[in-house]
Formats: C-alpha cells, structure tokens, sequence
C-alpha cells in the first residue's frame, strides 16, 4: 500500500513470516494483506500445522493467534522458546493487561489486542524485525562480556554459558545489545520503552510492565539468582544497568 510506514529494517521480500489462526477468513485476510507489503506468507491453521512447517521451513517472524481450539497460542509460544528464538507476535481478543503479560512472560515479543488496523500489524512487524539482530560482518573480532558463568559476544549478538549458547529472543538480543553499548551505566525506563518499539502502547503502566517482564526474562538466563540480581541491575528512580564482572575485551574465540 502507498501508504504504508517506512522500513527500515530488511527488505520485506526477503521476510517470511508464519501466519497461525484457526479462522480461515482472518488467515486468509492477513495473508493477502501482508504478502501486499511485500513478504512471504505461510498460513497454518492451528498449533500442530505450526509445528510441521516449522520442523521443514526456517521464517523470520511467527504471527500467532491465542485463541485456537487445541493447543493455544500462549502454549505454543512456551514450547517454541523451549528451542527457538525465532521472534513471534501474539494476535489475542484478550486485551487485558494481565492477559498481555502472560503472553510476554510465554516468550512473546509482542502482543497486539484484536480488532486492529492493519497498518498498526505492519508497525508491529517491522518494529519486532529491527530489534533482530544483524548478522555481524565476517572481520568482526569478538568483543565479550563476563557474568559469572555468562559470556556475551557484544559483536554476534550471543549469549554462552558452561559451553553452551542460551538462546535468546529478539527482544532480549535487542535489550542485550542496547545495554553492552554502556555497560555500567544507567538505561532508563523510558529509553527502553521508546527502543524496544513500545512507545506507541497503551499509556496505562502496561508500557512498564511489559519492560519489567522482559527484564525479568532476561534475568532468569544470566543471574544465579534472578531475585537478587549481581548483574542486571534494578537502579531505583533511574532505571536498570548492566555491570559486568569485565569487558568489552577482545578475544580469539
């Protein structure tokens, strides 16, 4: 559409989005609306074709209705965190503010009450595909963080503990890259809002709690003990700070 927002992430061609809904109309709605804008377009009707598209086909974003018969939406989404990060957007008639919450708490980078316009799905879209992060350039030396047993390549975007790599969502790589550029200093509340692409919310506290939420995700898979976090740092009045053990430094591995 002429009058769509401007991208500024990567080129929707090159997008392929997994759209899942049990109502056929609004699948097929969705699907011809976005593949308009340009992206590839996958519909699935419910959690268990999901499932068979995704062991098959790699997608860029996950389109998601909560509310299907079977396995739900908020279901799915935990089960997809247990192994992926493939960013995914939750599509739910429950606009509550508990209900939003649980679905960020499922692994959900964002939520969005129906009905909506559809320009306001396409802002989402593009919002969630910026905070991915792009691959970086193949001469990029690695730059890591210490956190205890965590180490975080500031250039790849990736997270390692013991050997192994945690998995993270976009919105925590996004969170992640926005506070290894200051460690040590304070991020507030309202620069998170404004770059984790919630600036445009409800205006109701939901803003800060989705933020809280994510923080708190993010906490489970750096800190020994969540509640009484050494590394991601609650500054009252200020906002939050990550304060490494070391780092940025170079390395060679």
């Amino acid at each position: 559409m002429s009058d769509a927002p401007e991208r500024d992430g990567p080129p929707a061609g090159d997008v392929h989005l997994l759209v899942v809904d049990d109502d056929e109309r609004i699948r097929d709605l969705l699907g011809r609306y976005l593949r308009r804008e340009g992206f590839l377009v996958t519909p699935a009707r419910d959690a268990a074709q999901a499932r068979r598209l995704l062991g098959g086909l790699d997608f860029d974003l996950i389109v998601l209705d909560v509310m299907m018969p079977g396995e739900d939406g908020i279901a799915l989404t935990r089960t997809l965190r247990e192994t992926r990060q493939t960013p995914i957007l939750l599509l739910t008639a429950r606009s509550g503010t508990d209900d939003r919450i649980e679905g960020l708490e499922a692994g959900a980078d964002d939520y969005l009450a129906k009905p909506f316009e559809p320009k306001e799905l396409l802002l989402r879209i593009n919002a969630i595909l910026r905070r991915v992060p792009a691959p970086p350039p193949a001469s990029a030396l690695p730059k890591m963080l210490t956190l205890g047993d965590v180490r975080y390549d500031v250039a790849r975007g990736e997270m390692w503990a013991r050997g192994e790599q945690i998995r993270l969502t976009a919105t925590e790589s996004h969170l992640m890259r926005i506070f290894s550029a200051t460690p040590n200093e304070v991020v507030s509340r309202a620069r998170l809002i404004e770059d984790l692409g919630r600036g445009g919310a409800d205006g109701d506290g939901a803003q800060d709690r989705a933020v809280d939420v994510q923080i708190t995700r993010l906490r489970r898979k750096l800190e020994a003990d969540p509640k009484q976090p050494r590394y991601l740092q609650t500054v009252r009045g200020a906002g939050y700070m990550l304060a490494p053990d070391r780092g940025p430094v170079r390395g060679t591995t």
